[in-house]
C-alpha cells in the first residue's frame, strides 16, 4: 500500500472512530439528562398552566427542541401538549420560515416557496407541527405560520396580500389583534418574530427605515397548485444585523409582564403580545430603539 493510500486510510479510520465516539457520548448525555431531569407532556403542559396559559388563549410558540434533551417523549408529544393547554377553543401558531440567515439573501437564491412541500427551517417542532392533522399554513415566500385551532384558517389567510412580511394583514399582526401570547420553550426572546410586526408600526419614526426601499415581487405556490405573485418589502440587511429584542427585557420586567419557568432542561417565557407592543412604544417615544446604534 502506497503511502498516501495509507494515510487516506488512517484518516478515514479515524473519522469513523471520532463519529462513534460522538455518538456514544451523545446517548450516554442522553440518557443521563431524562435520568435526573426527565419530564413528560403533562409536565410541559402544567408549565404552560403556571406560565399564565389559559384554555381559549392564542399562542405564538418558537422553540429549540435541542433544549429538550430530557423530554420523555416525541416532538409530536410537545405540539399535543400546546394543544392540551389551549384546548379546543384556543389557537397555537408556529412560524414556518423557510431559511437560515437573511430574508433578502433567500428571496435572492431563486428558490419557490411552496405552502405544500417547503419545510419550515425554524427547528424540529415547528416541521413536525406544520405537518400534523389540522394545521393550514399561511402562503408567504419568507415568514409562514403554520396554525392549529379556532380561528385558525382566518389568521393564515391572504398572507400573501400583506405589503410586508409580519405587518398589517399578516398572521402576526392577527395574533396581537387577537391578544396573542408569545411562548418561547428554550428559545431566547431575540427569536420572537412578533417584533417585526412592531417594526412596522414605528418603523416610520425611525432614523433609519427597518424594510427594504425596494419592493420584491416573489412567487409562491399555494395549496391548490396555484403560483401567486407576492409583492412584498424585505427587511433591511443592515439594520437586521443590528436588530437587539433583548432590549425589551427590562422594560417588560419592570411592567411585570415577564413570565418564566422551566420545566426539566427546557426554560419557558410567557409574554403578551400587547404588553412587547406596549414596552416599544414607549422605548421608542424616548427616541430609543432595539438596534444598535440607535
Amino acid at each position: 500500500m502506497a503511502r498516501s493510500e495509507l494515510q487516506h486510510h488512517l484518516h478515514q479510520h479515524f473519522q469513523q472512530q471520532k463519529r462513534q465516539l460522538k455518538g456514544q457520548i451523545k446517548f450516554v448525555r442522553s440518557r443521563l439528562l431524562k435520568a435526573l431531569h426527565g419530564f413528560r407532556r403533562e409536565e410541559l403542559t402544567a408549565l404552560c398552566r403556571r406560565l399564565g396559559v389559559a384554555p381559549g388563549d392564542r399562542l405564538l410558540v418558537h422553540s429549540s427542541y435541542d433544549a429538550f434533551g430530557a423530554f420523555l417523549g416525541a416532538p409530536s408529544d410537545v405540539v399535543a401538549s400546546l394543544q392540551d393547554a389551549v384546548g379546543p377553543g384556543g389557537l397555537v401558531a408556529m412560524p414556518t420560515i423557510p431559511f437560515d440567515g437573511l430574508a433578502l439573501d433567500h428571496i435572492r437564491s431563486g428558490r419557490v416557496f411552496d405552502v405544500r412541500r417547503t419545510p419550515s427551517r425554524m427547528g424540529l417542532i415547528t416541521e413536525i407541527f406544520r405537518r400534523s392533522t389540522g394545521v393550514v399554513r399561511s402562503v408567504h415566500p419568507t415568514h409562514a405560520v403554520a396554525a392549529w385551532g379556532k380561528g385558525a384558517d382566518t389568521l393564515v389567510a391572504d398572507h400573501h396580500l400583506a405589503a410586508t412580511p409580519c405587518g398589517r394583514g399578516s398572521p402576526y399582526a392577527r395574533l396581537a389583534e387577537r391578544d396573542g401570547k408569545v411562548l418561547l420553550l428554550g428559545a431566547p426572546i431575540e427569536a420572537m418574530t412578533y417584533f417585526h410586526t412592531l417594526e412596522e408600526e414605528l418603523g416610520a419614526g425611525m432614523p433609519v427605515s427597518p424594510f427594504t426601499d425596494e419592493q420584491f415581487t416573489v412567487p409562491a405556490v399555494d395549496a391548490t397548485g396555484r403560483t401567486l405573485e407576492v409583492r412584498t418589502r424585505l427587511f433591511n440587511p443592515e439594520l437586521s444585523r443590528r436588530r437587539q429584542v433583548a432590549r425589551l427585557r427590562a422594560p417588560l420586567e419592570a411592567r411585570g409582564a415577564w413570565a418564566e419557568g422551566r420545566v426539566g432542561t427546557v426554560r419557558a417565557i410567557l409574554l403578551r403580545m400587547g404588553d412587547v407592543a406596549a414596552c416599544a412604544r414607549a422605548l421608542a417615544a424616548e427616541g430609543r430603539y432595539c438596534y444598535d446604534g440607535l
